[in-house]
């Protein structure tokens, strides 16, 4: 549990941190920070519009759900990148999104968000571990999610864990898309997530891949916007895992169960290619 938290007095510099990304491309230890950073950020309305835009939200007064991920971005690259975090954030694959949507998100202007990491574990392709974001504001907590990630080539004792989720329930086509070419640049610009590997087929080659991929966060919040009349508003758990990279551009169909206050979700590709699985539950 961490204890030892920075408040910062600003939104850190994305730039700077993109610059500091770039220089670190080796791994440095195995051992994670106990400190976590702490920042009062601002809701800005033609931010919010713009990623309802890229990502299919209807203005319904509430923040989207996945929104929160944009608030915390700037104070989780400043983790990622800071001297004691021993993985280069370049390369790092997230493997799970995990959000708590406590209370409704409305009437949202200003919150305080904090960003830290814990659960390092052993996985077949290096370690994983977790990167948890929250959100409170003058009420108190209002959401919380966990991302967890992959390092490839780190070694570390003891057996991986399968955590693999599987649907369960009837699944039925609710919707289906086609994710453009440009869609990484587009969420990229609402975001500030400029990972090489979304933006072009050529900045992708450079990382491994034959063209650019649609971002996680994307899909998910793209899957939520179509899923906006299936599930609760808050008091609810929405867990994904994703799959195989949705490759740019491509056309994706999501299936999901009835609505109700459980239920499954899955986002497939060209010949059944499971891009996504998940499940929305109500918190306890």
């Amino acid at each position: 549990m961490i204890t030892d938290w920075h408040t910062l007095n600003r939104e850190p510099g994305l730039p700077g941190l993109y610059a500091r990304a770039a220089t670190r491309r080796k791994i440095t230890g195995t051992t994670l920070p106990e400190a976590g950073l702490r920042c009062w950020v601002d809701v800005d309305p033609k931010r919010l519009a713009a990623y309802r835009k890229v990502c299919g939200f209807a203005d319904n007064g509430l923040l989207p759900p996945t929104f929160p991920h944009i608030l915390g971005f700037a104070l989780q690259m400043q983790l990622l990148t800071a001297r004691d975090f021993p993985f280069p954030l370049l390369g790092l694959i997230h493997l799970s999104n995990r959000i708590h949507v406590l209370r409704p998100m409305g009437g949202v202007n200003r919150v305080r968000v904090s960003v830290q990491v814990q659960n390092l574990q052993p996985h077949a392709k290096g370690a994983t571990f977790d990167l948890l974001t929250t959100l409170d504001d003058q009420l108190g907590p209002l959401w919380e999610a966990e991302s967890r990630m992959l390092c490839r080539g780190v070694k570390l004792e003891g057996e991986a864990l399968d955590d693999d989720l599987a649907t369960s329930l009837a699944l039925s086509e609710v919707e289906r898309w086609k994710a453009p070419g440009d869609i990484g640049r587009q969420y990229a610009r609402v975001s500030g997530d400029y990972n090489p590997i979304h933006l072009s087929a050529a900045s992708a080659r450079l990382f491994g891949f034959p063209t650019a991929i649609a971002h996680g966060l994307w899909n998910k919040a793209r899957t939520l916007a179509a899923l906006a009349g299936h599930l609760p508003a808050a008091s609810v758990e929405i867990m994904v895992q994703f799959k195989k990279p949705v490759r740019l551009p491509s056309e994706v169909a999501l299936l999901a169960s009835a609505p109700g206050s459980s239920g499954d979700l899955q986002l497939l590709g060209a010949g059944d290619l499971e891009h996504m699985v998940g499940h929305w539950r109500p918190l306890a």
